[in-house]
């Protein structure tokens, strides 16, 4: 089982949490939402072979961890996944955009000048700018857009600029994440919860029901369940053979 895009160290009890889940999935990609909780996760999850941790700055906290733009920019050179990083052009987080797009610069800036990272990138409310700033920034490894919430237009400029997606059983819920998930080249998707932030009921995801996407999928993309067990994999492969 993978998930590409979780928030473990959010979770209540998250290192016993982080030790079923090292067990349980075959991949996991921690994203932070700042450079010192990548730090302090990094420190927490060492040993955990099967869970890596990215390096980010979440566009909803950019006012409150501006300070430590330095510190993510200096951290990418040791860092193979990078993540949470993005913009936020929902009506809560509107008012930072300018500082999120400068903190979002210098971080593919950065990686640009590395190469070879995955990253991990948040597009809520800002889909086109986000797409517009990668396309600009130029090679900067492998974008994955997370839940991406776009129109179709930002979608196919995505896929034309490259990047792949990883979506979730609560993208998956709705009608509009599943017209966006049936048009997304099948060899460019992972799986992701988003937990501990989307919910089974009252509970939170776990990392290991990310693969509840594969039932769904198969019925977007009409395939049978293994079939996209098989190719989910085999994406995850491919990315970690090329990109990490």
């Amino acid at each position: 089982m993978i998930d590409f895009h979780s928030h473990l160290d959010l979770y209540q009890n998250g290192l016993v949490l982080a030790r079923e889940t090292n067990t349980r999935n075959k991949f996991t990609l921690v994203v932070t939402t700042s450079p010192r909780a990548y730090v302090a996760t990094s420190r927490v999850f060492a040993g955990l072979e099967n869970i890596k941790v990215g390096v980010g700055l979440h566009p909803e906290v950019a006012s409150a961890k501006a300070m430590e733009l330095d510190q993510l920019v200096g951290s990418v050179a040791n860092a193979r996944f990078i993540g949470e990083v993005g913009l936020d052009g929902s009506v809560r987080f509107r008012a930072s955009l300018a500082l999120q797009e400068r903190i979002f610069r210098a971080a593919l800036a950065e990686c640009s000048r590395q190469g070879g990272r995955v990253i991990s990138v948040h597009s809520r409310g800002a889909a086109g700018r986000t797409v517009e700033l990668l396309a600009q920034a130029g090679s900067v490894g492998l974008p994955v857009l997370h839940w991406f919430s776009g129109g179709l237009t930002e979608l196919q400029a995505a896929i034309r600029l490259g990047c792949w997606f990883s979506v979730g059983p609560a993208m998956l819920a709705g009608e509009k994440g599943r017209g966006l998930a049936a048009r997304m080249p099948i060899d460019r998707v992972l799986p992701e919860t988003d937990g501990p932030f989307t919910l089974d009921g009252s509970a939170p995801l776990k990392p290991w029901d990310a693969w509840k996407v594969c039932s769904e999928l198969a019925e977007v993309w009409s395939m049978s369940t293994a079939g996209v067990e098989d190719q989910l994999t085999a994406n995850l492969n491919r990315l970690l053979v090329n990109h990490a």
